[in-house]
This record gives C-alpha cells, structure tokens and sequence, in this order.
C-alpha cells in the first residue's frame, strides 16, 4: 500500500468519524447553537428527537392535591363599590438576605394612575353600539417572536408616533430570541419613551372591551395561542389589537400581526383587508381567560379622564380587581373544576392580593392553587409569560421549587431566553444563602435584556451580601 492510499483511507476514515459524531450530536448542537427563528425549518422527525421541548410541565411540591377553590379564596375582605385608585409603588424591592425574607414581582401595581381620583362612573352606562370599528389602523406582519413591540406599534402608529415594531423590541427586547414581553413592560416603554400613556389592567369583559372599541380606544389583549395545525409545537402566548366587533355576528376584528390577513387577497371570504381577522367572541373569551384577561390601553393624555372613568374603581384599585379577578375564577371553576388555567389565575389573584397586603395566607394558598393547575397540566411555556407561581413559592419558603421552575424552563431552548426566570431563580439562591449563585443568575439575566432593571436592582442589592 503507497503512503498516498494509505493516508487517503485515513483521511476518509477521519471524515467519516467526524459525520459520525455530528449527526449523534445534531440535537444537543441545534438545542444549543441553532437560534429560535430557524427551528421552523427543521425537519419534524428531527425535532422530535429533542426529547421535551414544549412538552415537559413543572414538577411541584404536593402536584396531587384535593382542594376546593371557595376554601382558597375564604377570608378575601369584602370590596367596596367606592373604593379609591390606590397609589403605585415601587416596581421591585432589592432581594433582602433571607432573615429579611421579602419578594416582590417586577410588576408595577398601577401601571399608570391619574393625576386626581377619576370621576364616579354612571351605575348604569350607556350601552355601546351593537357593532362598531375603529378606522385607521394598519397591520405588519411581526419579527420572529415580536408580537409584543409589533402591537404596541401598531397602535402608537395609529396615534400618530411613527415608531416602528424593531424600535420598540431594541428596549423591549434587546435579545431577539426573548420569547416574553410583559404588559407592564410595555405601560413601562409607553409612559416613559413617548407622549403617549398606557395602562394595563387584568379581569377585562366583554362589556369593557367593546366600550372602550366604541369609544375609539384600540385594546391589545393577552392570550393564549394554539395553533393546532399539522406540524405545529403546542401552545404559546400571543397579543391581539382587537378594534371592532359586531353583536349580530358576535365576532371581534382584530389586528393580528401573526397571522395576518397583511393583504387584501390574504382576507377572508365575506371581509375586506379593514375587517383585520375576524375571531368570534366565545374564540376570545377562551383564550384571553389563559391571561386573566389582561389588556393594556395607549392613549393621548388629555383623555385620561375619560379613559379611567370607564374603567371605573372595579379596575383601578388593585384590592377590587385582584379580588373580583379570584370569585371569577372560582366561578369558573364551579362549572370545570378541572380547567388549570382557572386554577392558574386562582394563584395569579391571591399573589397580587399577596403582594399588596403583606398577609402571608394568600401566598400559601396561591402556592395550592398553582400546585393544583401544574398537577392538572399546563403548557410548559405557561411559565415564560406568567411568573406569579416564583413568588408564591419564595415567600412560602419553597425556594428549590422555585429554582426547579426555573430550571425546568430552560429544558426548552426558548425558556433560556427569559430573563425573569433568571432573576426569580436568582431571589431563590439568595434566600437559601447562595449569594454567588444568585449574582450569577441576576447577571444572566441582565446578559439577555439589559434595560430589565428589577434584575439590575436585585444584582446591586445581593452584591453587598457577598
């Protein structure tokens, strides 16, 4: 054998190895390497050898429990009709060395309050009309995973602020792979980048929704979102500007900035490129209940009155609306005891209730509530967009479920994306001591979104304790 066929089956046999190894290795290198937006691309049988990507729910303490939802919610105090917009405090706390145990969500409470309590809505309102839109709007099709900053573009557009959807995500979410933009961040943007204001709100109606439509108030809800088509990967969160709705038809029309329609020939029979997508009410209520029923409201200053009168005290004083947001629930679930998002929004309710009051009971019982939806099942990205169940656990004490929440939200690559996962894992190692770990953790966090500043409060806080 020549030294030149020698080296060459070498060579060969090298190669051949190298294949070996990269196809053995292809899922922990797509996991790893392949940035989000080029997933869809990917064969499915491919996929599926990534084992528990979007399939793998949370594992908590006490998963299997037996519990009525009325005995969660007994001692939530009476709310009265009258009851005054409360005050906005600070967005968070550092995080205290764990003697000092105290954890606040990044979630303002108020995200936009009124310079002079709003005037006493009507008892009896006046009924908007039985179908209305508003002109004006105009649809884009969103980046990958950019329907928060496409929204809320959408409506600064039509207000008359020119700015753009990639704009808005350059401090919204600097990373693009960020799979979560809260409400409140976005009030936050709003409020503080433009002569615009915003205000996010949970437990919104029907009722509301198409008063504020009649009034030409664009909305943008929180929902749920299934695609439920061939070759789609299970639920995600979406927002939708809902600007008409017609009674007879019993349907909203919407800006849909993810599935269109963006051209006239892209429209549904019956619709013109002005009707957006049509989505019946009981569509909707479906999956806007997955949020609470969150939305959020832009509008011009010198209508704030007016904006506030509508939503009334119900809505702008948190006690109210947490506490009128958990009966819902509980409602809901007298008729589908088994529905875990109605379970969800249980905790969502008595963690905010949590949070304004200090009473440690309603933390404990939205820790049952949140054990009971995860034991029902959950999607696993639920975590990416509501993170009330971290702080339910933290300030009950169960700090390495709440790392283990986190840690199962980075099994799916999307989840490594989510800073406030970081920053919730990071309060938990600081209450168990791990004060290095818990700096490492806010960093990361800070690593993927920069302008998140809660992190950046809670990293200088923990740096003192090292």
């Amino acid at each position: 054998m020549t030294k030149k066929t020698r080296n060459f089956i070498i060579g060969a046999a090298i190669v051949q190895i190298l294949a070996i190894l990269l196809v053995a290795n292809m899922p922990y290198l797509i996991e790893n390497y392949l940035p989000g937006e080029y997933w869809d691309y990917l064969p499915e049988r491919l996929i599926a050898t990534m084992g528990e990507r979007g399939d793998y729910v949370p594992a908590v303490s006490a998963a299997e429990i037996e519990v009525n939802a009325a005995d969660l919610l007994a001692g939530i105090p009476q709310v009265l009709p009258t009851a005054a917009p409360s005050e906005t405090p600070a967005p968070d706390t550092p995080t205290p060395a764990p003697a000092e145990a105290d954890v606040q969500d990044e979630t303002p409470t108020v995200e936009a309050t009124a310079t002079e309590p709003p005037p006493t809505p009507s008892p009896t309102p006046s009924p908007p009309p039985a179908a209305f839109r508003i002109d004006g709007l105009v649809n884009e099709p969103q980046k990958f995973n950019n329907c928060g900053p496409t929204n809320l573009a959408l409506v600064l557009q039509y207000y008359g602020d020119p700015t753009t959807q990639l704009e808005a995500a350059a401090y919204l979410k600097p990373n693009n792979q960020d799979r979560n933009v809260s409400p409140w961040q976005i009030s936050d943007y709003v409020n503080e980048f433009t002569n615009l204001k915003s205000i996010t709100r949970a437990n919104g109606t029907h009722a509301l929704l198409k008063r504020l439509i009649a009034a030409n108030f664009p909305v943008v809800i929180e929902k749920g979102y299934d695609p439920n088509v061939e070759n789609a990967r299970g639920w995600y969160g979406h927002y939708l500007t809902v600007f008409g709705y017609n009674d007879e038809k019993a349907e909203y029309y919407t800006m849909d900035t993810f599935l269109g329609p963006f051209t006239e020939r892209d429209t549904k029979p019956g619709y013109t490129l002005a009707d957006g997508r049509p989505y019946s009410y009981d569509y909707i209520g479906h999956y806007w209940q997955q949020f609470e029923y969150t939305f959020y409201v832009v509008y011009p200053p010198e209508r704030e009155q007016e904006l506030l009168s509508m939503l009334g005290p119900e809505l702008l004083d948190d006690v109210t609306m947490w506490t009128q947001s958990a009966a819902r629930a509980q409602k809901e679930l007298e008729e589908d005891p088994e529905n875990p998002f109605s379970w969800f929004n249980v905790g969502t309710a008595l963690t905010r209730l949590g949070e304004i009051t200090g009473e440690g009971t309603y933390y404990q019982n939205a820790s049952t509530a949140f054990d009971k939806a995860f034991s029902i099942g959950l999607p696993s990205r639920m975590i990416w967009y509501q993170h009330k169940p971290y702080v339910a656990y933290i300030k009950t004490g169960r700090y390495e479920d709440a790392i283990k929440l986190a840690d199962n939200s980075f099994v799916d690559p999307g989840g490594r994306t989510i800073e406030e996962a970081y920053k919730y894992k990071g309060d938990a190692l600081s209450f168990l001591g791990d004060f290095n770990g818990a700096a490492r953790a806010y960093e990361e966090a800070l690593k993927l979104n920069g302008n998140f500043y809660p992190a950046q409060i809670a990293l200088d806080y923990v740096n003192t304790l090292r």
